[in-house]
């Protein structure tokens, strides 16, 4: 996985008259579960993530390299062939959803002191800020939502409700971050996925696929 993401983020440090989509490949990422005893059955296969939960809950996560921390923007193509129950997204214990994506930032110097850590751990710091972007809920598209977990340090972006299908999508992570934050973004020192069943002991099956990673957004010169 080193190569591959060492790679992609050489791709995202290059700055031209175009945007340089950089791959990001799911081998080797590591399960954060948070049963000792239960946790979802992820596959992946390079730039493809397949997860199958029934009734459980986990999530894979990856630090990025220093050289990937200037992305700010994103695009991936995610499916579901089976769904969870719409939820509220900002209740804790009953926030099921399909497939989050988590964007992790906090300013280098703060990155660089907690280099080697875990992803709870990261989860935790005071300046950590965190985009989740969800398949899931029953809330409008777009909404910027405060998670029953993180505090001030998180807020949830509804992409899609809770349902089935397959859909495109593209990003501007400063722009939302602006949004959820008042602030521009930080380093993306992290990258999470999860998906998410226990709360409506349901099941579903979903893939993320193609996520790549952008210098640019839509704010860049303005």
């Amino acid at each position: 996985m080193r190569a591959t993401i060492m790679a992609a983020a050489a791709a995202v440090c290059l700055a031209g008259a175009a945007p340089a989509w950089a791959p990001v490949s799911f081998d080797g990422w590591a399960e954060q579960r948070f049963s000792l005893f239960f946790g979802n059955e992820w596959r992946t296969r390079g730039t493809s993530l397949e997860v199958r939960a029934d009734g459980t809950v986990s999530m894979l996560w990856s630090a990025l390299p220093e050289a990937a921390w200037g992305a700010r923007a994103a695009s991936w193509r995610w499916s579901v062939a089976r769904s969870v129950p719409p939820t509220d997204l900002t209740r804790r214990g009953g926030d099921d959803r399909n497939l989050a994506l988590y964007f992790i930032f906090m300013p280098a110097e703060i990155a660089r002191a907690h280099r080697g850590k875990g992803i709870r751990a990261l989860l935790d710091v005071d300046e950590a800020r965190v985009l989740m972007y969800v398949w899931g809920g029953a809330h409008p598209r777009g909404a910027v939502l405060p998670t029953p977990y993180l505090g001030a340090r998180g807020r949830t972006v509804a992409l899609r409700p809770a349902g089935e299908g397959a859909f495109a999508e593209q990003v501007d992570l400063d722009a939302d971050h602006r949004r959820a934050f008042g602030a521009p973004a930080a380093s993306l020192v992290g990258l999470a996925v999860s998906a998410d069943a226990d709360d409506t002991d349901s099941a579903l099956r979903a893939r993320l696929e193609d996520l790549r990673l952008s210098p640019v957004s839509s704010l860049a010169g303005g």
